[in-house]
């Protein structure tokens, strides 16, 4: 915040009066909370942040929590400056604004970033005021939110002129982010340049957004770059929202700062407090018996057709229930990054569960290195806060290719795969349509057989997809063929032998699917599953984490993460 200045009442020294009394030093906080809290129009630092259309620190506080429910923590961490007469003249605030409040009425708490002094850096920051406030969040038990502008306590070398030496650089509290990360839901919005430290805090988030044309984010800024690289980048080119919204290093983009805190409430109203409790359950008008005529013909039946995979999630989840959006409950996440992956929160019957699937008209649905990186992220959030995950199941395969290979396609894969076989939160597993090879496996049986699976008339699903399967089975034969027209014949001939054990009810005869269901019933029967998981599963994995996980979050000595 800026440095402010008042003369006259504010500035003037009261009477001493009654010596019994703690008047005197009250008005003395009182005034000092005045000057810190009102902002300097004067002050360079609130001028640029005007003129960069950015939101003032404490105007952003009051847009993302409740109204009237921040209550400050560190209200007067700062250097006083006092005039000739000894009285108060002005205040230099910390530049980190920390405390509790409330979103949607449940307790939280934040640590906002001062960019209008000096820039957010460290020789504008007092102590371990950001850290100590990650800290009262682990103990609290309550959602952290960070909103990030500068390289929030990060390092200047300003700082070495002060100090009068050069130090080895610290991480400023940065194992608090860690621990903060084992216990409770951490949003970071970044609201500026988010520089060092700060980059660091963004990655360490569950979920982070950054608002499009107005934030960047890097390991060192251009003029570090300039020097190192000989690179002459912008901010926007050289860590703008078109690179880490596409990357993955953060989730979402907002078109503001005001949509940024809105994403934020409504990712954290999915989410409990803590690891220690069940997400919150909301009213819903929606009906459980919902049965979506659409769903019946919203897979093509020729095979090679792409279909809306967001349209099918919306037909099926609540119509009500994300304050983000009024359209559906459903609330995505990742949208620009790992894109033949979906993945986001949605409710049933007023209940958050994770939804995971793929999009047919990215790469075919194929599973990429950036898609399998999302996938298990997403995995590990909904595990880690014991949200259900509707597994709703068309992949055919890893992506291949040189790309794929030069990508490291299977090797990220394979961390895909082992966040879905870890997971011990349930799944509910609808195969719509492909499940092909060593990823359609993976994502078909997440659990290893104990969850609950089914099925549409539309399943397709073997070792290979059929096509590139004959291929391989039968190359000879078709390389022997006289002619392309004979070679297409025998292919055909070849198809249409195989056409008839393709279908699904097949399978269902030697109970290698265990149900196929009218695609109409699938909200229906997840709403009774949901259900179910509410009232039985979830209560005891929470008595689980409580016994694995320390009152840090951190899992005890000799019994590791894995529930």
């Amino acid at each position: 915040m800026p440095p402010s200045s008042s003369k006259g009442v504010i500035g003037e020294k009261k009477p001493v009066g009654d010596e019994s009394s703690w008047e005197q030093p009250l008005e003395e906080l009182k005034a000092q909370q005045h000057l810190i809290r009102a902002p300097n129009l004067n002050d360079p630092g609130y001028i640029r942040q005007k003129a960069n259309n950015k939101l003032w620190v404490r105007e952003r506080i009051a847009a993302l929590l409740d109204p009237d429910s921040f209550d400050e923590v560190g209200s007067i961490t700062g250097r006083p400056l006092l005039n000739d007469k000894g009285d108060l003249d002005s205040f230099v605030p910390a530049n980190s604004v920390t405390g509790w409040g409330r979103v949607q009425g449940r307790k939280v708490f934040v640590t906002a970033d001062d960019f209008s002094v000096r820039g957010g850096h460290a020789d504008g920051g007092i102590g371990m005021k950001a850290p100590h406030g990650e800290t009262l969040a682990l103990r609290a038990k309550v959602p952290l939110i960070r909103l990030l502008d500068g390289s929030s306590g990060g390092g200047s070398v300003a700082t070495y002129l002060t100090m009068g030496a050069t130090y080895i650089p610290g991480l400023a509290g940065l194992g608090r982010s860690m621990d903060a990360m084992g216990a409770v839901p951490v949003a970071s919005a970044l609201l500026g340049p988010v520089v060092g430290l700060a980059a660091a805090k963004a990655a360490i988030s569950h979920f982070s957004v950054m608002v499009k044309n107005l934030s960047q984010l890097f390991a060192a800024g251009p003029p570090v770059v300039k020097q190192a690289t000989f690179e002459d980048l912008s901010k926007e080119a050289l860590g703008g929202w078109e690179i880490h919204a596409t990357n993955g290093t953060v989730d979402n983009v907002a078109i503001s700062e005001l949509d940024a805190f809105l994403q934020i409430r409504a990712f954290l109203s999915y989410l409990p407090s803590s690891i220690f409790h069940s997400p919150p359950i909301f009213p819903s008008s929606d009906p459980q018996t919902r049965r979506e005529e659409e769903l019946v013909r919203i897979i093509p039946r020729r095979r090679a057709r792409p279909y809306d995979i967001r349209k099918l999630i919306r037909l099926v989840v609540d119509v009500d229930g994300n304050p983000y959006a009024e359209v559906s409950s459903f609330f995505e996440i990742g949208a620009t990054w790992g894109r033949c992956m979906v993945t986001g929160f949605a409710r049933l019957s007023g209940r958050p569960i994770g939804v995971l699937t793929s999009d047919c008209m990215v790469n075919g649905g194929s599973i990429d290195a950036f898609g399998s990186q999302k996938t298990a992220k997403f995995v590990t959030l909904c595990n880690h806060f014991g949200l259900p995950i509707l597994n709703l199941v068309d992949q055919p395969g890893f992506a291949i290719g040189t790309l794929a290979e030069r990508m490291a396609t299977i090797r990220h894969g394979a961390s895909a795969m082992a966040s879905l076989y870890q997971a011990t939160t349930p799944f509910y597993t609808v195969v719509i349509r492909r499940a092909f090879g060593v990823a359609g496996g993976a994502f078909a049986d997440p659990d290893d057989g104990t969850g609950t699976r089914v099925a549409w008339p539309s399943g397709d699903w073997g070792s290979l997809p059929l096509e590139g399967g004959i291929e391989a089975a039968y190359k000879r034969q078709l390389d022997a063929t006289s002619s392309p027209e004979e070679r297409d014949k025998l292919m055909n001939e070849l198809l249409g032998k195989f056409e008839d054990v393709r279908s699904p009810l097949k399978t269902a005869h030697k109970f290698g699917i265990e149900e196929i269901i009218d695609p109409r019933d699938t909200r229906p029967l997840a709403c009774e599953w949901v259900a179910h998981v509410y009232e039985h599963i979830l209560p005891q994995l929470s008595v689980l984490k409580q016994n694995i996980y320390g009152v840090d979050g951190r899992p005890t000595p000799g019994r590791g993460y894995k529930l």
